[in-house]
């Protein structure tokens, strides 16, 4: 299998990077948005949409920003959290979901003015959180290998899914209800039931190392994964985790998300670029990559604004959320 995935790469490297200057620019600088003084990194995002609202964990300042997306300025900023990784809206109950690495609680927010609603204690790590619509029910990675199931209605957890290793992104498989997350430190991506709240398979990543970001192409049936060792983006089919294609990627990848609308892939990385792939029949090619700024590692699609929104931490400029608008 270590000999397949160098074969992987090596035969897909020339059609990732085929001809990207014959390509239609995918994405173009709409907007920024400075966020005044924030200091250090700048980890996830998170929208409410009816409100038009973006929030933003600022790690290193242990504070979230809130952006108008309408008005496109800042808001305010909340203070007090303890180094803040994970962000979610839950429309369901109107509320804010903000998980902290500091002390491993997930701080609960009242989505109308923002007042806590009460904390949840995880113990440490609190990180990556999604929301379950489906099943009505919040999921967050945490601490040394656990997937924590919490109920919205109660703000309660009521189970903990178990995990080798400390969980990176994971994602919801529509409709089949599975969870697949990244383990690097398990060196494995981790296939997880709900319902039962057990892992239920494990596909190995082999040679490759570091497995962040991960996304579901549901259109195509298959999983995307970055990998940052080597700097790697990685096809698998869903219905067995078989890897199909591993092209060269930009590095410290954090972030990564699918256009099924124009068949493309977005991914933000710490090297400071924005990379598109574009998915065709012959597989994953690179159309462009677009400057950010070193440590820009975070972002977020919104199909309902039809935006990326990329986390650009202060370097030589301010920080400030870049508002980038793909074509048509």
């Amino acid at each position: 299998m270590k000999y397949l995935v160098c074969a992987l790469l090596l035969s897909s490297a020339a059609r990732a990077f085929a001809d990207p200057a014959a390509e239609p620019r995918p994405l173009t600088l709409d907007s920024k948005v400075a966020l005044g003084t924030v200091l250090g990194r700048i980890d996830h995002l998170a929208v409410d949409v009816t409100r038009q609202r973006l929030y933003v964990a600022e790690l290193g300042n242990n504070s979230v920003a809130v952006v108008d997306l309408k008005e496109r300025r800042l808001l305010r900023r909340l203070p007090g959290f303890r180094q803040p990784q994970g962000i979610a809206y839950e429309p369901s109950t109107d509320t804010v979901y903000v998980t902290n690495a500091g002390d491993g609680s997930v701080r609960i927010l009242h989505g109308e003015d923002l007042t806590s609603a009460g904390t949840i204690e995880l113990g440490e790590d609190a990180d990556n959180i999604r929301i379950d619509m489906s099943s009505n029910r919040v999921l967050v990675g945490y601490g040394n290998g656990g997937v924590a199931v919490i109920d919205p209605v109660r703000r309660q957890k009521t189970a903990d899914i178990r995990l080798q290793a400390h969980p990176e992104s994971f994602q919801l498989e529509p409709h089949a209800g599975r969870i697949l997350a990244n383990v690097p430190q398990a060196h494995e991506i981790a296939l997880l039931d709900p319902a039962t709240a057990r892992q239920t398979n494990t596909w190995p990543t082999n040679n490759l190392r570091a497995n962040f970001p991960l996304a579901i192409d549901a259109e195509r049936q298959r999983v995307l994964v970055m990998f940052r060792h080597p700097a790697t983006l990685a096809a698998y089919r869903l219905r067995d985790g078989v890897m199909t294609q591993a092209v060269p990627a930009c590095s410290d990848a954090d972030d990564l998300f699918v256009d099924p609308k124009r068949s493309l892939i977005y991914s933000s990385c710490g090297e400071g670029f924005v990379e598109v792939f574009a998915m065709r029949a012959q597989g994953l090619v690179r159309v462009t990559r677009l400057a950010t700024a070193p440590g820009a590692r975070t972002s977020l699609w919104v199909p309902q604004f039809d935006r990326l929104y990329v986390a650009v931490r202060a370097t030589q400029q301010p920080a400030a959320i870049w508002i980038l608008r793909p074509p048509g």
